[in-house]
C-alpha cells in the first residue's frame, strides 16, 4: 500500500512520495509557527552556548600586568595557598623591615594553574600557614602588593617545586 502525501507517520507528515517528482521527504509535524519557534530555541541555544564558551576563554588574563623586567623578593609568612582554577594565589604576610612595630603587609602572589603546579612538584599541601618564606615575583606594574610567582624557597632554605619553562 502506497503512502500518500499528507500520511501522518507518528510525529513526522509525509509530503510527498518518491518518485513523485522529486526524494520524496517529510516534515515534523506542527504548524509553521511551532517549527520556526523549535528553530529559534535551537539558535538562541546554540547563541548562548557560544557565548558562554567565549567568556571563559576571554576571562583568561594576560601577563601584561607584571613587571617582568623587574624582580622583588619578599620574606615573610605564609597567610594561605589558595589551591585553585584558574590560577593558585599565595597569600604571604611581609613585615616592613624599616617599621618592624607596624602591622605586615599582604602580598597576593599569582601562581601556575593547580595542574602546572602539581606537575612541578606542588601540592596542595606544599606550605601551611605560618610557615616562613621567602619568595621572589614579577611584581605588579601599577605598585600593589602583588606579583607573578618566580620562585619559592621553604622554610627549609630549600626551592620549591621546579621552575616554570618560559612559556610566555
Amino acid at each position: 500500500m502506497p503512502i500518500q502525501s499528507g500520511t501522518h507517520l507518528g510525529p513526522y507528515e509525509i509530503i510527498s512520495a518518491i518518485g513523485a517528482g522529486g526524494m520524496g521527504g517529510s516534515l515534523p509535524r506542527g504548524s509553521v509557527e511551532e517549527q520556526m519557534s523549535t528553530g529559534l530555541n535551537y539558535a538562541a541555544f546554540v547563541a548562548i552556548t557560544a557565548l558562554l564558551t567565549a567568556s571563559s576563554a576571554l576571562a583568561h588574563h594576560s601577563h601584561a600586568m607584571f613587571d617582568t623586567t623587574k624582580q622583588v623578593t619578599l620574606v615573610g609568612t605564609v597567610k594561605e595557598l589558595q589551591w585553585m582554577n584558574p590560577h593558585c594565589w599565595l597569600q604571604v604576610l611581609v613585615p616592613d623591615p624599616n617599621h618592624p612595630e607596624a602591622a605586615p603587609v599582604e602580598w597576593g602572589v599569582e601562581m601556575d594553574s593547580p595542574l602546572a603546579m602539581f606537575r612541578r612538584g606542588w601540592r596542595p599541601d606544599t606550605l601551611k600557614p605560618g610557615d616562613k618564606i621567602t619568595v621572589v615575583v614579577n611584581p605588579l606594574r601599577d605598585g600593589q602588593t602583588g606579583g607573578q610567582v618566580v620562585s619559592v624557597t621553604g622554610p627549609d632554605g630549600k626551592p620549591i617545586g621546579r621552575a616554570a619553562v618560559a612559556e610566555r
